[in-house]
């Protein structure tokens, strides 16, 4: 297989992502984060692996808890930069790499984490089988992905919308058919990998997984006063996040 898109050492696209993480309110901090936070387990004396830790917040947050170890690996060169500088700890280790070449790491761990990065991973079931070998036998899997019916979009209008531009019903097509896509975000070309529900959870069981929890968050109250767009959220959820164990 090559190497991995690695679009986030583009300089477009990085400042591009960089200016939207940093903005006081978004998707990540008022729902993805909170929810895929809420399945963690108690992370005092853990060893842990962070899949596509970007900026190392999740690294350094973990060390906060109480882990004794973290592992955070990632295609681009210039996220680690940023992760070594502003998330930097002695019991922690920044590897740059294809996060689906992770059979490569030596060692078990008690948790392995991936945050929005699977979704841009064409051998989904290679990962899970590495991630399965890399975990130890009580060991958890905890990831979080684009809802499936947001990457299944190809073409042409995602929502239709009413005349203050909020949408009204989302546009549903080509779920289906699993595969990559190609989508505008920041820059052209970007490359994601559309799977459907069934393929995640039959995946996951043909792996060696039992799904413990599955959550697709939705805003509260005070986030659509914060961003009143979210609203359009209760039509179709942003994320998909789960927890999963060895079986």
């Amino acid at each position: 297989m090559g190497k991995s898109q690695n679009v986030y050492d583009n300089e477009i696209f990085f400042e591009g992502y960089r200016d939207l993480r940093e903005q006081e309110n978004n998707y990540n901090k008022l729902q993805e984060q909170p929810a895929i936070k809420s399945l963690l387990p108690d992370l005092k004396g853990k060893r842990i692996l962070d899949l596509g830790c970007g900026y190392g917040e999740s690294c350094t947050y973990f060390i906060e808890k109480g882990a004794k170890k973290v592992v955070g690996i990632d295609i681009s060169k210039k996220m680690l930069e940023v992760a070594e500088k502003e998330n930097f700890h002695m019991n922690i280790e920044y590897l740059q790499g294809d996060i689906d070449k992770i059979e490569k790491l030596s060692g078990k761990f008690d948790l392995i984490y991936s945050s929005l990065a699977l979704h841009y991973i064409k051998d989904f079931k290679k990962l899970l089988l590495n991630i399965n070998t890399l975990l130890d036998s009580n060991g958890l899997f905890i990831y979080s992905q684009e809802h499936p019916l947001s990457t299944a979009h190809k073409k042409g209008q995602r929502w239709t919308r009413d005349e203050n531009g909020m949408g009204i019903h989302y546009n549903l097509a080509h779920y289906m058919e699993s595969g990559k896509r190609e989508v505008t975000w920041f820059i052209d070309g970007v490359i994601k990998y559309h799977r459907t529900f069934s393929e995640i959870i039959n995946t996951l069981n043909e792996c060696g997984f039992q799904i413990e929890k599955i959550l697709e968050p939705l805003p509260s109250e005070e986030d659509i006063k914060l961003i009143p767009k979210m609203i359009q959220d209760f039509h179709k959820p942003n994320f998909l996040i789960l927890k999963a164990g060895k079986k």
